[in-house]
């Protein structure tokens, strides 16, 4: 359970303080806690996540639309999948480390939901929509545009950069790129991965994530930043 505290401080750290703070403790309850509780039952994310989720792919594409007017629409759509994806989503709230203000049941708690990028995607979107309901469009395209949708070349190159790497080394010809699962930390529902880029026999990258793909995709992000400056 959050505290107050905590409410005050996510609110800080997101630049946005709500007049109805019951949308924003609504917007980070998961449906196991409030399946959990008998007595002045709170409702959970998943009706702010459905709203938070059509406010961001309307602002996302006007984003697009108008930042790119030479790009055809099979290329937004896939600019505008790669931001708003689940991976993305968690990647933008880690900067404000919004898992621990995430309120779980006990279950999902010790199952290790709380580092779960599908629940913390899930209250982005929420808190996307309870920001749209307590202040309007404006209030929630100032949210996003902050987290989301700020510097979206580099965030692109993250997101989806196991492609970019390999469309960087096949311009210099037929190399392999390989990438090895180094390493495995923490019990067996809540793993952290360890993987390394090879390019050829060299190492370029190292990365973790609660996922083997997850992994790989952090080491290729600094692989090709290791790439940029030679």
């Amino acid at each position: 359970m959050v505290t107050e505290e905590q409410i005050a401080e996510l609110q800080h750290k997101i630049g946005y303080t709500f007049k109805n703070t019951l949308l924003l403790k609504q917007a980070l309850t998961h449906s196991s806690f409030a399946n959990e509780q008998k007595i002045n039952k709170r409702g959970d994310y998943e009706r702010l996540e459905f709203l938070g989720d059509a406010v961001l792919e309307l602002v996302s594409s006007t984003y697009l639309y108008n930042k790119y007017p030479d790009k055809r629409e099979g290329e937004m759509t896939k600019m505008r999948a790669s931001m708003v994806c689940e991976p993305a989503l968690a990647y933008c709230a880690s900067n404000i480390h919004l898992e621990e203000y995430i309120i779980l049941g006990k279950g999902e708690e010790q199952t290790g939901g709380r580092y779960r990028e599908s629940i913390i995607s899930d209250v982005m979107e929420a808190i996307i929509g309870a920001i749209y309901l307590d202040s309007g469009l404006e209030a929630a395209k100032k949210h996003i545009e902050k987290f989301i949708l700020d510097n979206p070349e580099e965030k692109q190159i993250f997101y989806d950069s196991k492609s970019v790497l390999q469309e960087i080394v096949q311009r210099d010809g037929n190399v392999e790129i390989r990438y090895e699962i180094c390493g495995e930390k923490g019990p067996e529902h809540d793993k952290i991965f360890e993987s390394a880029v090879y390019i050829g026999d060299k190492k370029l990258g190292e990365g973790s994530g609660r996922t083997k793909k997850a992994a790989e995709q952090k080491a290729a992000y600094q692989a090709i930043l290791e790439l940029k400056k030679q």
